[in-house]
């Protein structure tokens, strides 16, 4: 009797761990501003030109990442206006857009997997957009680093 006593709460302690393990697969977050940022919805696709988009949204903010193709690899921001990243945050009381372009901004896009198959896209970013508002000196320009975008799924075309 003694030593079913002595078993019993060692079996309750070995029984009652669990590990609550939460997959963020997909995902799309960044740090705007050195601020933690995670798209609630995403969504990504190819446009008829070839070029992919890739969307995170949250809230009244989206970021917008175009690419020139879907080809694995580097696609560099601020020198046209094919591969770009834009910002928006559409709350009335603080409506302002962030835009890279030829000649304004800079960053990268990299997509390191594009899955036909599993129609998935996967990749990083990082760009400084500047404000398209030239009166707002407050916010002249906005900062996204560390950026990643996974296994987002590919729709069609909007």
């Amino acid at each position: 009797m003694k030593k079913w006593m002595f078993l019993l709460p060692i079996i309750l302690f070995v029984t009652s761990c669990t590990e609550d393990i939460k997959f963020n697969n997909p995902a799309f977050q960044t740090l705007k501003d050195n601020v933690f940022w995670r798209a609630q919805n995403y969504k990504a696709y190819v446009a008829g030109d070839g070029t992919v988009i890739v969307e995170g949204y949250l809230g009244y903010e989206k970021i917008t990442l175009t690419a020139a193709s879907s080809a694995v690899g580097d696609y560099v921001l601020g020198i046209d206006d094919i591969s770009k990243g834009y910002y928006i945050n559409d709350l009335p009381e603080k409506k302002s857009e962030f835009s890279t372009g030829t000649d304004q901004g800079n960053g990268q896009i990299t997509i390191t997997e594009y899955n036909a198959e599993n129609k998935t896209i996967s990749g990083t970013f990082k760009f400084t957009a500047i404000n398209l508002n030239e009166d707002d000196a407050e916010k002249p320009k906005i900062t996204f680093t560390e950026g990643v975008f996974y296994k987002v799924p590919l729709t069609s075309i909007p």
